[in-house]
């Protein structure tokens, strides 16, 4: 029996316009929850966290513990916020382009991250005092060496989930290289 012109012949087969709309939709899924999650525990923070001492949750591992940060990682280039937010902006409008093309699980599930990590800490940086574009991010998650937020977080893992499947040779169109 023959397939309908364009269809695919294995039932296994992930590579159809069907198949972009499922990864484009699982990108949009992990993003919106993801960017949900950092500005609900930002807001929850800011209204119990925010003047008051740290509060330990494994001793000397993990806290929580209120902090502004006018810069990127570790509070470098608090000088910069600006540049961090066109920098967010970018990015964020290049995985937001990219995103169509996306015919696999893991660059959906790890773009998905980044664009809500970006977006996370750039609605900081524009909403937040002192002023917009030049905010400061909210972090309260204290691993004893940086304090962090669930934006930084989604961050980390998209990074994760990036360089793995660069590493691995997939594409985000699902496409394997071959190593020569």
């Amino acid at each position: 029996m023959q397939a309908a012109r364009g269809a695919s012949l294995s039932p296994g087969d992930d590579h159809g316009p069907t198949a972009t709309q499922t990864y484009v939709r699982l990108f949009a899924i992990v993003a919106a929850l993801t960017l949900v999650l950092d500005q609900v525990t930002k807001l929850a923070a800011v209204e119990k966290l925010q003047g008051r001492e740290s509060i330990e949750l494994i001793p000397h591992v993990l806290s929580l513990t209120f902090l502004r940060n006018g810069g990127a990682a570790l509070g470098t280039g608090a000088g910069f916020t600006l540049v961090l937010s066109v920098v967010a902006i970018v990015v964020s409008i290049a995985v937001i382009r990219i995103a169509g093309r996306l015919r696999d699980r893991g660059w959906a599930v790890g773009l998905g991250l980044l664009l809500a990590g970006a977006v996370g800490n750039l609605c900081d940086r524009i909403f937040r005092e002192p002023e917009p574009f030049r905010g400061h991010v909210v972090d309260f998650i204290d691993y004893g060496v940086f304090v962090g937020n669930v934006a930084d977080i989604a961050l980390t893992f998209a990074a994760v989930i990036i360089i793995w499947r660069s590493w691995r040779g997939i594409g985000i169109d699902g496409t394997r290289q071959v190593a020569s």
